[in-house]
């Protein structure tokens, strides 16, 4: 048995849409058996009916694997609402809803997500939930901020200095990127696709990738998946290393501040000279790399990694053994395990509550099956905890990307571009790659002569940002910048 694809492939003849109640009875009856909702999307047919597509990651004898159901029904048509039994479904039915008007029975908490089209002129009008009591007040922040940051509204309900709820209202920047992405040759799409979120260029890159070399029916060299895996730890170690950076900041701790600045420059100039740019644009491309790793590139990065290892072991301990950080951080911005199940939290948001879920491993591929990745967690849930988990995986990303360097079997200098024909007409992929903040989804769905018929995507933003809102609660709102800062979520990931 191979290993578990973070691909899947169908025929969308051999998928036939059920009825949506049918659909949505038998997403509800796929996490009643333990699947995990890894997407719930739509569009809308020329003849004006709505195609549903649901995504869950299930598990056969011990091997994860995905699995697609499809639904078919009109606009303004209305099904029961899996939210009610399964919160992980109530963002994904919210855009449902917005995007083609499919109305999800029952649903709780039923608000646009980005103010698509006609809403964009009634962002003014957004239900807040209202906390009432005396001496209870509200607090406004943003979506204009005195930082240099995306556009994003803050509302606090609180008494006092304490948190009783936090909802936040995002939707500001409307790109129309999945419309953006059916206007070009699906070849050409991956300057724009890297652009999507771009401190996570190439988790995209990779996922786009993956995705139209499976629609080909082609597969790049084993060579070509290790740089496209060098590429993308070297983005995670980047990433930590920048939140890391907030929070030291955001606690007045200095000495982190400046040295977690200093190695992520280290990191990210190593990554400019293996492909000429500091964030990995242009890297990856369908049908492999567009820069291979010489024996001179390979030495220069383990020469890199070997300084940075030694620089970062002393400010984590330096930061981790400092009584005024412990005090910041520890028991603050908490949510629990089953809080994270309940909502399908994902990424490193979700494994600091416990949850052991990590696609490098249960979707593993053939290169993280040949070099793979431990799933790290922690168990308490707060900002102490998402800080020492960051810390953790810089510290694994950089023993795998070592182990990969020194491994003996490939010549990746020989990583390169292999010619890719044309899309496979009728058929829908879905790829996972996990990303820094966690699985980054994109489904490509081709038309009957093989041009794009439907580009999905999704930023594992759109479901953690309602942990980061629980987790606030019962904090002051003093506290409110250090969770942000630990969640580090993505304003773009969700206004697409």
């Amino acid at each position: 048995m191979g290993p578990a694809k973070s691909v899947v492939m169908a025929l969308t003849q051999d998928v036939q849409p059920l009825g949506l109640d049918a659909w949505a009875s038998a997403c509800a009856q796929a996490m009643a058996e333990g699947e995990r909702l890894l997407t719930l999307f739509g569009r809308i047919d020329e003849d004006d009916s709505v195609v549903t597509t649901a995504v869950t990651l299930g598990n056969d004898n011990g091997e994860s694997r995905l699995n697609v159901l499809r639904g078919r029904g009109r606009r303004g048509d209305a099904f029961a609402s899996l939210t009610t039994a399964y919160p992980a479904a109530q963002m994904f039915e919210r855009e449902l809803w917005e995007q083609t008007g499919l109305q999800p029975t029952g649903h709780p908490w039923l608000k646009p997500v980005r103010f698509e089209g006609a809403r964009q002129q009634h962002m003014a009008d957004y239900p807040f939930f209202s906390v009432r009591g005396q001496e209870v007040h509200e607090v406004g922040v943003g979506p204009i901020h005195a930082s240099v940051i995306e556009p994003g509204h803050f509302r606090f309900m609180c008494h006092g200095e304490q948190v009783h709820h936090l909802e936040i209202q995002l939707g500001y920047q409307h790109r129309g990127v999945e419309a953006l992405l059916l206007q070009r040759p699906p070849m050409r799409l991956g300057s724009m696709v890297e652009s999507i979120v771009g401190d996570s260029s190439n988790a995209y890159a990779w996922g786009y990738c993956a995705a139209v070399e499976a629609l080909a029916g082609m597969q790049v060299s084993f060579a070509s998946d290790i740089v496209r895996g060098v590429a993308l730890e070297l983005e995670r170690v980047a990433m930590h290393l920048g939140t890391l950076t907030g929070m030291a900041t955001d606690i007045a701790f200095l000495q982190g501040g400046a040295t977690y600045g200093r190695l992520r420059t280290a990191i990210i100039n190593a990554t400019m000279r293996l492909c000429g740019s500091r964030f990995g644009r242009g890297w990856l491309r369908p049908g492999g790399v567009r820069f291979g790793l010489t024996p001179a590139l390979r030495q220069d990065l383990l020469s890199t990694l070997t300084a940075f290892s030694k620089d970062i072991a002393l400010v984590n301990d330096l930061m981790r053994n400092a009584r005024s950080v412990q005090s910041r951080l520890q028991g603050v911005g908490t949510v629990s395990l089953k809080a994270a199940q309940d909502l399908g939290l994902v990424g490193l948001a979700a494994r600091a509550c416990g949850v052991r879920f990590d696609t490098r491993a249960s979707l593993p591929g053939r290169l993280y099956t040949a070099h793979p990745v431990s799933v790290l967690h922690e168990d308490s849930g707060d900002c102490w905890a998402r800080l020492t988990l960051r810390m953790r995986e810089i510290d694994e990303s950089v023993r795998w990307v070592r182990e990969v360097l020194q491994a003996p079997e490939t010549d990746l200098a020989l990583a390169s571009i292999l010619s890719v024909g044309k899309l496979w007409p009728d058929t829908l992929c879905v790829s996972v790659r996990e990303g820094f903040r966690g699985p980054v989804v994109q489904a490509l769905e081709t038309a009957s002569d093989g041009s794009l018929l439907h580009y999905k995507v999704q930023d594992p933003s759109l479901v953690n940002w309602f942990g980061e809102a629980l987790a606030v609660r019962n904090n002051e709102i003093s506290d409110f910048p250090i969770c942000n800062k630990s969640f580090d979520l993505s304003y773009c990931g969700n206004d697409l």
